[in-house]
């Protein structure tokens, strides 16, 4: 088994140096935010948070490719970062604390980039979490002052905790009527949103979540945390991993179910 510990500390430090840049700006007077071809918002900090970590990764990982969302895909080769530099613009620009910095590492398998390593770092919630392939999925505050991640042991809908991020993107793909009635099914439903769903299924804290449309850089961080932490992360059409366009994340023992549900289509 290849050993990705470096390159998960490698993640960190990039993470360490992409917080600092974005909490400098968060709830700034001065932000600038601009409006992208598809109508979402970036600001200054997205970019400079990615530029940061590319500019990191040339220096310590000059032959590996770099693919981010505002900057694209640059080099080639089989390794390749995947970078978001701020999931959740949207609350960050309003000066809602739940966005974060995903980073990960994949390697080209099977006709696909695949994670190998994972991290998640929310500053404004004083939160980070991290994987690297083989070796679990941890939270805390540095690699010598962590936990181990397990996803919950529920197995029926009646008892699960299901978290999802708006209703608007269920309704125009033909799926809310599936994704309502899996609300009436679980115990508890909650519109936390962008990665912290995914974290919260990797704690145990949440047994279910999925969105309906998301893109590489959203999901190869999560992806790997949620496996890793012993649960299920595919798309909606039930293949695994973060390439389908879309996500549905579990503690592994809903699944079934839970893809039934959003692929219900009346």
């Amino acid at each position: 088994m290849a050993d990705y510990l470096d390159d998960l500390r490698l993640a960190h430090v990039l993470a360490d140096a992409a917080d600092a840049a974005t909490m400098a700006r968060f709830k700034a007077l001065d932000l600038k935010v601009e409006t992208k071809p598809d109508m979402t918002p970036v600001s200054e900090a997205d970019k400079a948070a990615e530029e940061l970590i590319r500019g990191q990764l040339q220096r310590a990982r000059p032959r590996d490719a770099v693919l981010g969302e505002e900057y694209g895909v640059e080099g080639t080769g089989p390794r390749r970062w995947v970078v978001d530099p701020i999931d959740g613009t949207k609350n960050y620009v309003r000066g809602v604390p739940v966005w974060a910095t995903l980073i990960a590492l994949t390697e080209a398998d099977g006709g696909a980039f695949q994670p190998v390593v994972g991290l998640v770092s929310a500053p404004a919630l004083g939160r980070r979490w991290w994987a690297a392939k083989g070796h679990g999925a941890f939270t805390g505050r540095s690699l010598s002052q962590a936990s181990r991640l397990r996803v919950s042991g529920v197995s029926r809908l009646a008892d699960a905790s299901f978290a999802y991020s708006s209703l608007g993107g269920w309704e125009e793909r033909g799926r809310l009527n599936g994704f309502l009635d899996l609300t009436r099914k679980v115990w508890r439903t909650r519109a936390y949103g962008d990665f912290w769903p995914y974290m919260m299924v990797a704690e145990g804290s949440v047994d279910l979540c999925a969105e309906p449309e998301l893109s590489l850089w959203d999901m190869a961080a999560t992806a790997l945390v949620v496996t890793e932490a012993g649960g299920s992360f595919t798309g909606l059409d039930g293949r695994p991993g973060p390439h389908s366009g879309n996500a549905a994340a579990s503690n592994g023992l809903l699944h079934d179910e839970l893809l039934d549900h959003l692929n219900e289509r009346y």
